[in-house]
């Protein structure tokens, strides 16, 4: 990271200050009622959609969870988590945690050279973000899940990203641009466009997500389904994850539906849709091509979901997105 940045980032702040006095948090600077839910109106200035704020460092800090959406960007050191109560986590210099507001946080005293950046996010932050990542994709499909209040199976992100330069480069733009822009609209609208191309980024290494954290064996055993489906949506079976899982086919199925409300073949049916459209928009690929392509040799099949799903024909998504 930028040498001015990273000492700006390292000066200890007001309430540090009272800590190594040998104050405690001071839960009235992030909620207003008796149960630790940090508030977002307590820390955006009014107009913004997002704002940093330095990882408070030296004192525990207890559990709480977030009425906003939390990323976490480790910038040097390292910080130790207990997530939902069990879930424990090291974030190393260069990982990013993404945490919805049905996550719990509690967070071991981290020394003077741990420095970490808390962003926080409202949901509509995120609104440009998700029209540049794809439909089925599972980054994008938590990051919708953060606009419902009910309890999600995946309520936080662990990406371990500290090797993939375009993602420091990334989070250090965002970080350069919220502490040196006085114009609002330009923070919102600049850092917009970042958090898409962060999260294209992202998508690309889906298959780290949550390794670290072996523990919630039904959310990791979702997590090795789905990802499958990603990487095989072409060819793949309910057989060839029971396998690979040494689980029954059936209980792979029924976790699916239980948790993401769809079951195997429609979770297959949506990436090869999804796959079929982004290529309809992209590249001059004949029809016949694309759905061979993703899978199908029935083409009336094909262009029957395709309408069902995209609400017009393959031909006529091309000439209305290309």
């Amino acid at each position: 990271m930028n040498e001015i940045l990273l000492k700006e980032l390292s000066k200890l702040t007001e309430e540090e200050q009272e800590i190594l006095k040998g104050k405690d948090i001071d839960r009235s600077r992030y909620s207003a009622g008796n149960a630790f839910v940090i508030d977002s109106d307590k820390l955006l200035k009014k107009g913004r959609l997002i704002e940093i704020r330095p990882h408070t460092r030296f004192v525990h800090f207890p559990k709480h969870s977030h009425n906003y959406v939390e990323l976490v960007y480790m910038v040097s050191g390292e910080t130790h988590h207990i997530l939902n109560g069990k879930d424990e986590l090291t974030l190393k210099a260069g990982e990013l945690l993404f945490l919805n507001q049905n996550a719990t946080q509690e967070i071991m005293p981290a020394t003077e050279n741990d420095i970490a950046v808390n962003f926080i996010l409202l949901p509509e932050f995120f609104d440009e973000a998700l029209q540049m990542v794809p439909e089925g994709d599972l980054l994008r499909d938590f990051l919708i899940s953060t606009l419902s209040p009910e309890s999600s199976f995946l309520t936080y992100l662990h990406f371990p990203t500290a090797d993939i330069l375009p993602v420091q480069n990334l989070m250090e733009n965002m970080i350069y641009t919220i502490t040196n822009q006085e114009s609002e609209t330009i923070i919102n609208t600049i850092n917009r466009s970042t958090m898409g191309l962060l999260l294209q980024t992202l998508s690309v290494y889906v298959g780290r997500v949550n390794e670290q954290t072996p523990s919630q064996y039904e959310q990791n055993l979702l997590l090795t389904a789905l990802k499958y489906i990603d990487s095989h949506y072409k060819h793949g079976s309910l057989e060839a994850i029971a396998e690979k899982t040494k689980q029954p086919t059936y209980y792979i199925s029924r976790l699916l539906k239980k948790h993401t409300g769809k079951n195997f073949k429609e979770h297959l049916l949506a990436r090869r849709l999804q796959q079929a459209a982004y290529l309809l928009s992209h590249t001059t690929l004949t029809i016949e091509d694309i759905y061979t392509y993703i899978g199908y040799d029935n083409s009336s099949y094909f262009y029957r979901k395709f309408k069902e799903t995209y609400g017009m024909s393959p031909r006529d998504f091309r000439l209305h997105t290309m």
